[in-house]
């Protein structure tokens, strides 16, 4: 049974006399080394939520919620499909596409890219590309004029400016008499856009639906639809339920299937930061272990005198527990709450940092990302702290049990 002497006695036992403050060192060190350990997984989660989140909103920026296409890759009756999932739940927006591999040359310099075809009247209600163009606009883009929006990193490799003509061969040929020749079809720059991802940047370019149409001779099919969701999140749950109201010849995708080893890999990622810095938690509150059984060693009479006064084996065991539980309490608390402070201001102190030491941690010519960002979850806070609470209350036992195993009489024989 719990009685107040022994939170008091524990309490008392936690601050040091003249003669041990070694024990009180420790005892302090231990505290600090849990503090900074759950500082650590705090700020280091919370970084690694900000680049996911990120990395996903720049993806989205490119890629539709979910995508509806056939087998042949081809949609002819896309019009009546597209009315039938325009009153569907949950989904706000409809547009076609139609896309396609090429080959892209400018002058001496080629490089391959995937033409995508939108109509700039539609492409707004499924995704956010318009907002990323930094030099021109989707409303450049017209039917049987023949323009093109190239990725910024595309169009570095080609040497290509706003109103340079580009040729664009197409994979289709053409029979002639004179033999096989490719499909070629010169583009005018019209527009320059930079999503931050180089898998987007570099290998995507936009033209008009129509002219892509022609280009790939699909003549008034397209390719598919793309929708946009009111929750990105509720994605596959939605996707599945379309797929059951539309014909089997017709396959909807969901934004996650399409990226599924990224963000499978983002996971194991922070799943592998979060064991390896928990680890450090570990050591520090393991370090409890060894402060405690130098207080067991120091309070030996101490302990023999409580238990003559009557006091049980679980009293003495709850007495030290009590002790190692206020040194993880307090280096749990003082973890959380720098923790906390840092990642809600890690976009404010880290260029402090670069402006003061005259630094950059990720120069923009090397990194998409040239921020650090950070996002905090409660819920990442709240396990790292009772897995730090319990780590400590683990480390406590196997000293307090051994105080409780203390014998009076051999404790006090030689005092």
């Amino acid at each position: 049974m719990f009685r107040p002497y022994e939170l008091f006695v524990g309490l008392r036992y936690t601050y040091s006399k003249r003669r041990t403050h070694f024990i009180s060192f420790i005892s302090v060190t231990s505290m600090l080394g849990i503090a900074l350990g759950v500082t650590a997984l705090i700020t280091v989660l919370s970084v690694m939520n900000g680049f996911q989140t990120e990395l996903r909103d720049r993806i989205l920026g490119m890629t539709a919620h979910a995508t509806v296409t056939t087998s042949q890759g081809s949609l002819k009756d896309w019009r009546s499909v597209a009315g039938l999932l325009t009153g569907q739940p949950h989904v706000l927006g409809v547009a076609p596409y139609v896309d396609g591999e090429s080959m892209l040359s400018n002058g001496r310099l080629v490089s391959g890219a995937l033409i995508e075809g939108v109509s700039p009247q539609e492409e707004g209600k499924v995704s956010d590309i318009g907002a990323h163009i930094t030099d021109g606009s989707l409303a450049l883009l017209k039917p049987g004029e023949y323009g093109i929006i190239l990725g910024r990193d595309l169009a570095l490799a080609l040497g290509a400016t706003v109103g340079d003509a580009i040729t664009v061969v197409s994979p289709q040929v053409t029979i002639a008499p004179t033999g096989i020749l490719p499909r070629l079809r010169r583009f005018t720059v019209v527009g320059i856009f930079a999503v931050g991802m180089y898998e987007y940047d570099r290998g995507v370019a936009l033209v008009h639906i129509q002219d892509a149409a022609r280009l790939f001779r699909l003549q008034d099919a397209v390719s598919g639809l793309r929708l946009k969701l009111d929750d990105a999140f509720d994605a596959p749950m939605v996707s599945r339920a379309l797929a059951s109201r539309l014909p089997a010849e017709y396959r909807v995708e969901d934004w996650t299937r399409k990226h599924a080893n990224f963000f499978r890999a983002v996971r194991t990622e922070k799943r592998v930061m979060f064991t390896i810095l928990t680890l450090i938690v570990a050591v520090a509150a393991f370090n409890i272990v060894s402060t405690l059984i130098m207080v067991v060693t120091d309070k030996r009479s101490d302990i023999a005198i409580l238990r003559t006064l009557g006091a049980s084996p679980g009293s003495i065991m709850t007495i030290f527990i009590i002790q190692g539980v206020v040194i993880g309490v307090l280096g749990t608390a003082l973890g959380v709450t720098g923790g906390v402070s840092l990642a809600l201001n890690v976009e404010t102190i880290v260029p402090a940092i670069e402006h003061l030491f005259h630094v950059q941690f990720m120069p923009a010519d090397v990194y998409y990302i040239s921020e650090v960002p950070s996002e905090l979850h409660w819920k990442d806070v709240w396990v790292m702290a009772s897995v730090a609470m319990v780590l400590s209350l683990l480390a406590t036992i196997y000293p307090a049990w051994r105080a409780s195993r203390t014998h009076p009489a051999e404790a006090l024989r030689y005092e």
